[in-house]
């Protein structure tokens, strides 16, 4: 496995590539509380690429929960070959609408999805908005990966059904033209502790039963948080209790953070550790590229070099 996070070399591909970021993307999308900005990140050169919708979690910190964070994640999967398009969702600290007078607010769970399938269906613009990115798109291969609340925003996307807590609808954002996803240590379902049920109403109930997309779930074996629930698999119940194909990824020692996917020095990461960083990428793109290129057999190879080493710090489970 890769040590550092600098490496230029990986298990699933070859050299890393320059990247060229642009930002900020803006969409107006009507009856959105402002406009949708996006940050769109790809390789600077090279075709066909593959697409990559990242989600940001809620976070305490301001600018983690924007385009602006997670840069570990998006700077990574660009360099290996993917346009990577991070949105701002209307929960982001930047934007000041979490006391906002919205049954949507704090969490926009619900909005969160409909700002990627903003992004899918008009993925054409955005090609010709972004300087020297025309005709390098393949739209046929689209994935998602999210963090945290973004975790939750994938999980929906893949099929995951979040009730709304005021009319008791169950919501089903699920995009047909996604893959595959990577979720990282996203909510769960039951179990939920009464701060986190009042405060955040839209974790109540999940149903992950119809999460039928293919996934690989990404948790920490030490991601144990009482505020939102004292039972420790709360943060893989989308393997546990979504259908098969899933895969599992547990990070040994990990914690919410899982090393600091969030951002360089986050100040809210507990348990940094770069090499952590560098392995749980490395395992998404073998996914990813698996998922992707059914030719491809990087995630078996991924898989097999897991566990014939006792100190990667990780255990594949597979369904």
């Amino acid at each position: 496995m890769t040590s550092t996070i600098d490496e230029t070399t990986t298990i699933a591909a070859g050299d890393a590539r320059p990247v060229l970021t642009y930002h900020p993307v803006v969409l107006d999308v009507p009856g959105r509380r402002v406009p949708l900005m996006l940050k769109v990140s790809a390789p600077s050169g090279g075709g066909d690429l593959p697409v990559l919708l990242l989600s940001h979690g809620h976070g305490a910190s301001v600018f983690l929960s924007s385009l602006h964070g997670y840069g570990p994640l998006s700077n990574y999967f660009a360099s290996e070959g993917f346009v990577v398009v991070q949105p701002t969702h209307l929960d982001s600290g930047t934007l000041g609408l979490r006391e906002a007078d919205d049954p949507d607010a704090p969490l926009y769970a619900r909005s969160r999805a409909d700002d990627m399938r903003q992004v899918v269906e008009r993925l054409t613009d955005l090609e010709a908005v972004v300087p020297g990115l025309a005709g390098r798109v393949d739209h046929s291969r689209i994935a998602a990966l999210g963090h945290s609340l973004g975790g939750l925003t994938t999980c929906m996307l893949l099929g995951a059904q979040v009730q709304d807590p005021v009319s008791g609808e169950m919501v089903d954002a699920r995009i047909d033209r996604l893959a595959a996803g990577v979720v990282l240590a996203a909510p769960g379902n039951g179990d939920l502790a009464e701060w986190a049920a009042s405060n955040y109403p839209w974790l109540r109930f999940c149903d992950f039963s119809t999460m039928t997309t293919n996934a690989l779930v990404v948790a920490g074996d030490e991601d144990l948080n009482p505020m939102f629930s004292e039972r420790l698999s709360y943060r893989w119940d989308a393997y546990i209790q979504s259908p098969a194909p899933k895969s599992l990824l547990m990070v040994h020692g990990a914690e919410h953070m899982l090393g600091g996917v969030s951002g360089y020095d986050a100040a809210e990461t507990s348990d940094e550790s770069p090499e952590r960083v560098a392995a749980i990428r490395e395992m998404a793109l073998a996914y990813l590229r698996s998922a992707l290129f059914p030719a491809d057999g990087s995630w078996q190879k991924a898989v097999a070099a897991s566990r014939a080493t006792v100190e990667s710090g990780m255990t594949v489970e597979e369904k």
